[in-house]
This record gives C-alpha cells, sequence and structure tokens, in this order.
C-alpha cells in the first residue's frame, strides 16, 4: 500500500510503497479515503514531541474510511462500516489508572503506560490502510463525508469537549481564543448551542471570517475582552500559553479558561496580582473526553450546524500539505485523500 512515511526526525514526507496491514484480534482494518493533518504530527516528525519507534514511522490520528475486515473477536463493526479513528485505541487493563475503570479518552493515553496511540506507539492513517482497535471507532453519520470527518475526529473532538468541560450556563458568554483549526470549529459548536460568542485573535484578516462562523464580537486580546463585557468560558485552542494568560483580565468573575490545545515551550501562568483567587475563577483542562462527545460533535456535522474548511490534497501532495501546515498557511485544516 502506499503511506505517507517520515524517514528521520525532521525529514520531510515520503509517499512510500510499505507492506498492508491485517486485522488482529480486535480490530478492523480501515481503507482511508481521508486523513487530517494535526499539528502534533508536525512536532512529532520535528522532534518536539518524542519521535515514534516505528517502522517505518507512519503519523495521522484523523483517518476516515471503510472497514473492509473485521479481525478475531469483533461484533461491533462489520465489512463496510464508514468508520472515523481515534488518537488513543487502548490501554492495558491492569495499572493503577486502567483499575480506575474510565472511559477511553486522550487522558487515558497520558495515563496508561502500554497505551496504544494511533501514529505513536502503533502506524498511523496517512496510508491506503491502517489497522485500528475496533473500540476506538466510530461509525460516521450518513450524511457525513469522509472529507468533513476526518478534521473532526481530532479537531473537532478537542473543540467540542472543551466547551462541554466548560459547562457554560445559557445566559454565559463564550469566548474562543485562536481561529486555527480548532478555533474555527469552536466558535461554531458555540453558535450552534446558543451561545453569545466572542472571537479573540490578532489577525485582522480572521475577523470577517470570524463572524461569518458564528463570532457575536470580534477582540484582539484580552484587555479588549474586558472592554467589550468579557466572558464567562475562555475556550484556549491556540497554541500559546503565554497568550492564554494574557486573556484573563477578560475573564469574568467564576469564569472557566479551558486549555484545549498544547504548548510545548510556554507554561500557562496566573499574572502576578491577578485577583484570580477571589474571583473563584477556574482552570480546566480538556482533551478527548470521550467517544460520546465525539459522536455528539459528528452529528452536529451532519446537521450542517458545524463545517470544518478543509484545504484538500491528493496522497501525491502529502508533503506540500504538511508544509502549508507547519508555515501557518492552511485555512483551517489540511485534509488528504488516500483513495
Amino acid at each position: 500500500m502506499k503511506a505517507a512515511v517520515v524517514p528521520s526526525m525532521k525529514a520531510r514526507w515520503e509517499l512510500s510503497e510499505i507492506p498492508t496491514p491485517k486485522a488482529g484480534p480486535g480490530q478492523v482494518l480501515v481503507r482511508v479515503h481521508a486523513c487530517g493533518l494535526c499539528h502534533n504530527d508536525l512536532w512529532v516528525s520535528q522532534g518536539v514531541f518524542p519521535f515514534p519507534p516505528l517502522d517505518p514511522v507512519v503519523l495521522g490520528h484523523e483517518a476516515a474510511g471503510e472497514v473492509v475486515e473485521v479481525g478475531p473477536g469483533v461484533t461491533t463493526r462489520r465489512v463496510g462500516d464508514r468508520v472515523g479513528t481515534t488518537w488513543v485505541q487502548s490501554t492495558c487493563g491492569r495499572c493503577d489508572y486502567c483499575r480506575l475503570n474510565l472511559p477511553l479518552t486522550g487522558q487515558s493515553g497520558m495515563n496508561c503506560p502500554e497505551s496504544v496511540m494511533t501514529g505513536l506507539t502503533v502506524q498511523g492513517g496517512h496510508a491506503e490502510y491502517v489497522a485500528v482497535s475496533a473500540g476506538s471507532t466510530v461509525l460516521l453519520p450518513d450524511a457525513v463525508s469522509y472529507e468533513v470527518a476526518a478534521p473532526m475526529l481530532c479537531a473537532g473532538y478537542t473543540a467540542w469537549s472543551a466547551l462541554r468541560a466548560a459547562d457554560p450556563k445559557p445566559h454565559e458568554r463564550v469566548a474562543v481564543l485562536g481561529i486555527g483549526g480548532l478555533g474555527h470549529l469552536a466558535l461554531q459548536f458555540s453558535r450552534a448551542c446558543g451561545f453569545e460568542t466572542v472571537a479573540v485573535t490578532r489577525s485582522a484578516d480572521k475577523h470577517p471570517l470570524a463572524r461569518t462562523l458564528g463570532a457575536d464580537h470580534v477582540v484582539a486580546d484580552g484587555e479588549q475582552l474586558k472592554e467589550a463585557g468579557g466572558a464567562d468560558v475562555i475556550l484556549v485552542t491556540g497554541t500559546s500559553y503565554r497568550t492564554a494568560s494574557e486573556t484573563l483580565p477578560g475573564l469574568r468573575p467564576h469564569g472557566r479558561i479551558v486549555l484545549a490545545s498544547i504548548d510545548p515551550v510556554n507554561s500557562f501562568t496566573i499574572p502576578p496580582g491577578s485577583p484570580f483567587w477571589a474571583q473563584r475563577q477556574q482552570v480546566v483542562g480538556a482533551t478527548h473526553n470521550g467517544l460520546g462527545l465525539l459522536t455528539e460533535a459528528l452529528d452536529l456535522a451532519a446537521s450542517g450546524a458545524v463545517t470544518p474548511l478543509v484545504e484538500s490534497y491528493p496522497k501525491e501532495r502529502v508533503a506540500e500539505a504538511f508544509d502549508r501546515v507547519d508555515r501557518g498557511e492552511a485555512r483551517f485544516r489540511a485534509v488528504v485523500s488516500y483513495v
């Protein structure tokens, strides 16, 4: 099969011929129709995060496709099912964390030392085929194309999990910091739920689009957010925790700031002199918070309430797609076709 192989750390992605996997016990083999490019894929290939000890290295955890083979013991999936794959496939089931018997989430991958993670500990979805745990897949609504489904499997999953983790009340106001791959979806989710929504971005060229996607107001930073009346919830969807810290002046009393993205360089800090403690504010972490939430996000996409904005590339141009994401030029999710 053809796959986007990362020959070595910091090397350019290459479309190469590698063996086609088989569906093992508890697994399904998926014919990948589309796979999204997550910023974490860039960081892994560049060595910002540990480079996978795989041969060959195939990244990608936003693969959407059709089940073509069912492994021994699988009863929940059938050949022909349209499915999406996720980041964390399974855990050991025996460590202290697993003994808590919590749902399979991104938290599972961070705590179980033997977790199976797509594109990190096993080969990922930037290939014509990928073998994954059946229990980590979700059935795709008929109304959602593979191209639309792919970015929902990580970016959409993350953004929706963040909004749900914030638990905004009907009268509360939601701000989205960073209008990129996650943020442009978070705006739409907030609008779909009927919340007054503020986009926070220093990119003037994104202001009109932010309003189209659901923002009632657009501001540049935390001070402008404060002047505009503040927000009860701030969803941090960009990759700068320093910028996230700078939005705190715009967080209302009892407000929640949700860290839904990763900054591999800087820490989130509460500035000296901030009345954070007196305001009874909270910092909340959010990741892929359960497959039920992913199903909700996909249903919103199926209804037309949320639509990821994607740039589509054939597999022969995967390196070009990688470069555009690396330069921050993709608007807003690069999706690669493997059919």
